[in-house]
């Protein structure tokens, strides 16, 4: 079995990587400019990166800090809405189901977006990426326990929004 390339590894997970910085960044062109950050950032440590055991959480710690970096250069602070990075497509829906599923969704994101940001981007990590719990405590550089805390408290707070929306109907 040949040796993975540089290349071959990060782009094996580029697209995880590229959805994780637009959530955070808000906008393709600063997600590729971070993307391309990234690269640079690997090749100038290819001997550090070669040795790592987990390449993808380290390449997702760039990938988040280097995102927060480019908000912070911005000095606009925003909290982004993720629903128009999420495209769910069927086969062939009809008009009024498309409709019916891109109004689920704007509730869902709609509730999604008012947690606390820390919740949000761990619900984003475990929930879509499907990272560990460990994964997502080496991205986040918090304890496992904290990321089981605010997954549980984020969870939670989902569920009674969603009661809570069932009841006003």
């Amino acid at each position: 079995m040949r040796k993975q390339t540089i290349i071959e590894s990060v782009n094996s997970y580029k697209d995880k990587l590229f959805r994780f910085s637009l959530k955070i960044v808000g906008n393709r062109f600063d997600a590729e400019d971070v993307l391309q950050e990234l690269l640079i950032k690997v090749w100038k440590k290819r001997e550090h990166f070669e040795e790592l055991e987990n390449k993808e959480a380290w390449c997702m710690t760039v990938v988040r800090n280097l995102s927060i970096d480019k908000i912070r250069k911005r000095k606009n602070n925003y909290a982004d809405d993720i629903s128009e990075h999420y495209a769910i497509s069927d086969s062939a829906p009809t008009p009024d189901k498309a409709t019916e599923v891109k109004e689920s969704l704007s509730i869902v994101m709609l509730l999604l977006n008012e947690l606390p940001e820390a919740q949000k981007e761990i619900i984003h990590l475990r929930d879509i990426e499907g990272y560990t719990y460990r994964e997502i405590s080496e991205i986040t550089e918090m304890s496992e326990d904290q990321v089981k805390v605010n997954l549980f408290r984020a969870r939670q707070k989902f569920k009674e929004k969603i009661k809570n929306l069932n009841f006003q109907r």
